[in-house]
């Protein structure tokens, strides 16, 4: 227990530091309302430089896509018709995949589709041009590059394999850039609320590049996805047509011979019905062999078209971008009210350190 003087002097001591707090306290209110007038001065000067944004701010013109996706069915196990499409090198059992639930997001967002979609041709008031060169107009790198020789004469080509080696690399170094500059600032892919609908939004300061990019992301994404999903079904479908159409070209091969052998030999001595039944006999056993075969055949066709159809993903757009497109613009009160806070709470808060660093020197 502590004595009775020491817990006097604790006592004393805190009513102290409490009042040197006030009158600390009162002494930075009085400093501060001592510079109003400069607070106040900087405080308009900051709603003047928001209200200057809201007017220099170009506006940002966003292209929306929405879509829904339903991707396709696992085919599942066939039976004995997969066991007969595998003596023949097919696969009915397609099941998994290659992509996977939200594996599209991702293929959006890929280096490749955003330097396709860049390479794509469009028409822009008549005249027929790439993305590309429509971005490098919008963010006016021509200018730029004007300093730098080897940009100067600089010309995309969607057909990049006819570009000389040097050439080739420097588009390829550029369009990296510009297309994580796209991923990064222009393109905004998401599922809202975890449902099946996909949203695709371009941002960007041109309306026409906006809708165009969105339009033409969208096209070769989706194309893309539906290809690849439906490869292997695809494949084996062309297989069996083929060998189909095969089998079925050897059987009418066969049946018209057997025929053309009859009509040779059309006075034929009994003695020598050697010279007709055996090869009728022939062509008869090959078209009935082939007949069976093709019986099969057409049966795995129909199967692998079946697995082909719920393998194939519906991809059905709810919305997609019309001009004009939606602007959005920063609004000039609240740009004026944002830089009056901005600006009057760093004139406080300066003023209150530079305070502060004079009674600590001091």
């Amino acid at each position: 227990m502590k004595p009775e003087h020491m817990q006097h002097s604790t006592s004393g001591n805190n009513e102290i530091s409490i009042k040197e707090l006030i009158v600390l306290g009162g002494n930075y209110y009085n400093f501060l309302f001592s510079k109003g007038l400069q607070i106040l001065l900087l405080t308009l000067f900051g709603g003047l430089l928001g209200l200057a944004y809201a007017f220099w701010k170009k506006p940002i013109y966003t292209a929306t896509t929405t879509f829904v996706l339903e991707s396709g069915d696992n085919p599942g196990n066939f039976g004995q018709y997969a066991g007969i499409a595998s003596m023949i090198g097919l696969d009915l059992n397609t099941g998994g995949g290659i992509f996977q639930g939200n594996n599209i997001l991702e293929l959006y967002r890929s280096r490749t589709m955003i330097e396709k979609t860049l390479l794509s041709e469009v028409s822009y008031r008549g005249k027929k041009m790439l993305l590309i060169d429509r971005y490098v107009d919008v963010n006016h790198l021509r200018e730029q590059w004007a300093e730098k020789k080897h940009l100067q004469d600089l010309k995309f080509q969607a057909d990049w394999l006819q570009l000389p080696e040097s050439k080739m690399r420097l588009q390829d170094s550029l369009l990296q850039d510009i297309a994580d500059d796209i991923n990064r600032n222009y393109l905004v892919v998401n599922k809202p609320d975890k449902n099946s609908i996909i949203r695709v939004d371009v941002n960007a300061g041109d309306e026409f590049f906006a809708k165009a990019f969105n339009d033409m992301i969208v096209f070769n994404v989706n194309e893309f996805y539906v290809q690849t999903k439906t490869r292997k079904s695809m494949s084996n479908v062309k297989i069996l047509q083929s060998k189909t159409d095969s089998i079925r070209q050897d059987m009418n091969r066969e049946i018209y011979s057997a025929a053309a052998v009859a009509d040779a030999t059309p006075n034929l001595n009994p003695t020598r019905q050697l010279q007709r039944n055996a090869p009728i006999q022939r062509s008869q056993f090959s078209a009935e062999t082939n007949r069976a075969i093709l019986g099969e055949l057409v049966k795995n066709l129909e199967l692998s078209k079946m697995s082909l159809l719920r393998e194939t993903p519906l991809i059905q757009v709810v919305d997609y971008p019309k001009f004009p497109l939606y602007k959005s613009v920063p609004g000039k009160i609240s740009s004026f009210i944002k830089g009056m806070v901005l600006f009057g709470f760093l004139a406080v808060a300066v003023l209150f350190i530079k305070k502060m660093f004079q009674d600590i020197m001091a």
